[in-house]
């Protein structure tokens, strides 16, 4: 997202659908929703607000870029997903459950992680703790539990502080309600910021998390027409083409075939994609962020984040080891080094095929209903792994199920089931656990990735889990 798109939240889609995404041919139409052929459906919803909006701006300006639309869908300060307190986003009652929410032992151990590569730095006096996108704030509860326990047995450590990249105001008080509890206790106060970049360096430790966070950002959609040619993907009303300026240029729809695991009562055709005649900035900028690109065949898609790119280059910058030189004249703030996981949905790979959307645990067409859904693409995290690797070391990505399973999680929830006071609660610790590494399910399509200010060297001598994956 821009500055405005900041951090919308953590989240782990634990559907009954299977996010699975099979990756289109090269030179076909990517899986998307076929608007045009709606008829055959039932007629469609009445137009929210925001869609209405979107499609004025189209209508007064012309087609929309992908980062616009999912920039609207979720950010709008009145209508957007995120932002709107009447939606309930979380739980079983909303679009999706988190990985938290569905076992304490998912938070603790990625604090056990963190107090791993603290103690490999030599245990520095003081620590602070950073999350992008903290959600309901379940996350950070068990981590900062974890923390605590183990700082509170070394009286010279302390938490300097809890810092939350949140921009969605109702999302500030469900984490205000659920962490300033714990956070007095631990002697350390609750700050708040839009975007990552707003975090002020620090001599402190830094362990920060981001989980579920970069597949909400902002993309853009290009396909590769000629060799080092590439043209945008664009959204345009499919309702009243005669009054979109851009289509009566040389503007081409693209074509959509259905997937066979969107709910078709949600496909109608009020959008439509087409690709631009000309180049536009993203062509030009965005298609040449990866030398990978270069590479892939003429007609393939290709999803692109500049903006992922730029968090994760700020947030290597923030939790990288500085110094300053110590002239006269020298300003800069020293940082103390720091860790950091990135959990979220995708690979080392880049993804052409992977815009979703999600309404009460279904996969939707992504314009149905804009700002009612929740909307996600694949993080390729090999762009995150070259946006950072000049700060901080990375490490992996790898599954959760391998990274959880090598953590321990077998033991502890075993612990946890033994401490249960009835067989339902202690079945119920159990199947979380198995459902988090499930090795079709979440413990597959989730992938970790780590990173430290400890250089190469000293990185890959505690790496664990990661091991044979240092950068």
């Amino acid at each position: 997202m821009l500055s405005s798109f900041g951090a919308l939240r953590t989240r782990h889609r634990a559907f009954s659908v299977s996010r699975s995404l099979a990756t289109a041919k090269r030179h076909q139409p990517p899986p998307w929703g076929r608007r045009a052929y709606a008829a055959e459906a039932k007629a469609p919803p009445p137009r929210t607000q925001l869609e209405k909006h979107i499609l004025d701006s189209i209508k007064a300006t012309g087609p929309i870029a992908f980062s616009t639309y999912m920039q609207f869908c979720l950010s709008d300060p009145i209508h957007g997903y995120y932002m709107n307190p009447a939606h309930d986003v979380f739980g079983s009652r909303g679009d999706f459950i988190t990985s938290p929410e569905i076992s304490q032992v998912f938070g603790e151990l990625v604090g056990v992680w963190f107090l791993t590569q603290w103690k490999q730095a030599g245990m520095p006096p003081a620590i602070r703790l950073i999350e992008l996108g903290p959600g309901r704030g379940t996350l950070m509860d068990d981590i900062l539990r974890v923390i605590s326990q183990i700082t509170s047995k070394h009286r010279r450590t302390d938490i300097e502080g809890i810092h939350l990249v949140e921009t969605s105001q109702p999302m500030r008080k469900f984490q205000e309600q659920k962490l300033g509890p714990l956070a007095e206790n631990a002697g350390c106060r609750l700050h708040w910021y839009n975007d990552v970049d707003e975090i002020e360096p620090s001599p402190a430790f830094s362990m920060s998390v981001a989980h579920e966070f970069f597949d909400a950002l902002p993309f853009y959609l290009l396909q590769k027409v000629e060799e080092d040619v590439w043209r945008e993907v664009m959204i345009a009303s499919a309702l009243d083409p005669l009054t979109d300026p851009r289509s009566r240029s040389e503007s081409s729809e693209v074509p959509d075939t259905p997937p066979t695991s969107i709910d078709p009562e949600s496909i109608y055709p009020r959008f439509r994609r087409v690709l631009s005649p000309d180049p536009t900035p993203a062509t030009i900028g965005a298609s040449r962020l990866s030398p990978r690109y270069s590479a892939l065949p003429v007609g393939s898609f290709l999803e692109v984040s500049p903006w992922s790119h730029y968090k994760a280059k700020k947030l290597a910058t923030l939790l990288s080891a500085q110094k300053p030189s110590g002239g006269p004249e020298d300003t800069t703030p020293s940082t103390g080094g720091g860790c950091g996981l990135i959990i979220d949905y995708g690979d080392a790979k880049a993804f052409g095929d992977s815009f979703r959307a999600f309404q009460n645990h279904r996969i939707v067409d992504v314009f149905h209903q804009p700002g009612r859904s929740d909307l996600t693409t694949n993080v390729d995290f090999a762009l995150l792994k070259e946006a950072m690797r000049d700060s901080v070391t990375t490490l992996g990505p790898i599954s959760q199920a391998d990274f959880l399973t090598k953590m321990g999680i077998t033991v502890r929830a075993a612990e946890l089931a033994r401490q249960a006071k009835s067989e339902e609660r202690r079945s119920a610790i159990l199947d979380a656990a198995k459902r988090l590494v499930d090795p079709v399910g979440m413990g597959k399509e989730y992938k970790v990735m780590g990173f430290t200010s400890l250089r190469n060297g000293d990185a890959a001598r505690d790496a664990y889990p990661f091991d044979d994956s240092v950068d």
